[in-house]
């Protein structure tokens, strides 16, 4: 039962991750991502980690992927522009993706198992010690720099994300702060001198 739990698992995750990158409707894109977040989740379950298996529904799938279906539906985004402008740059991605496709090949070529990684794995950390616990302390303790980085690497992705997204258009009025601050009121402000029964 948990040999066919896993490949059902897997195979969800990576049908997930393939129709998440090939739909043409962004909608149908992050319900493709979500099957993959929870098919994931359930390959964490597998292992033993049920905490890293709720973060994962709870931020994931909870937030995030939320997140993506409401901006996607919400936002007024010129999809046919943007694939447009990505089409310019398919070549260079395609470069890019047989360079790491190749080196997987001679990373994988190379992989060697050792007889005592099973044993390893159980071994983490003291056997006394929960699951939650036993995280913690590898993240803090033993990969506290590692751990840092990629949180660094998550917020630069964030800011190009915005930076990516933020488009300022014409039409739509925005505020001014500083020329509110600095107009001088006798240019902005015109005294009337209405008299008794006149109309305005």
């Amino acid at each position: 039962m948990i040999v066919f739990a896993f490949y059902l698992f897997s195979i969800c995750v990576i049908t997930g991750g393939l129709f998440t990158v090939v739909s043409r409707n962004p909608v149908h894109s992050v319900l493709w991502l979500i099957l993959a977040f929870l098919s994931s989740a359930g390959l964490f379950v597998l292992l033993g980690a049920e905490f890293v298996a709720m973060l994962l529904i709870i931020v994931y799938v909870g937030a995030v992927a939320v997140l993506f279906l409401f901006v996607v539906m919400m936002l007024d985004v010129d999809f046919a522009e943007l694939k447009a402008e990505m089409a310019k740059y398919m070549p260079l991605a395609l470069l890019i993706g047989m360079i790491i496709l190749m080196q997987f090949v001679m990373a994988f070529g190379a992989w060697e198992t050792n007889a005592a990684a099973e044993g390893l794995r159980t071994q983490v950390t003291d056997l006394d010690v929960q699951n939650t616990a036993a995280l913690g302390l590898i993240l803090y303790d033993d990969y506290f720099l590692i751990f840092q980085l990629a949180g660094m690497i998550l917020l630069v992705a964030m800011i190009g994300a915005i930076v990516l997204t933020l488009r300022h258009r014409v039409d739509v009025k925005r505020q001014d702060v500083v020329a509110q601050m600095m107009r001088d009121p006798a240019k902005t402000m015109e005294l009337k001198d209405v008299k008794p029964g006149q109309g305005l």
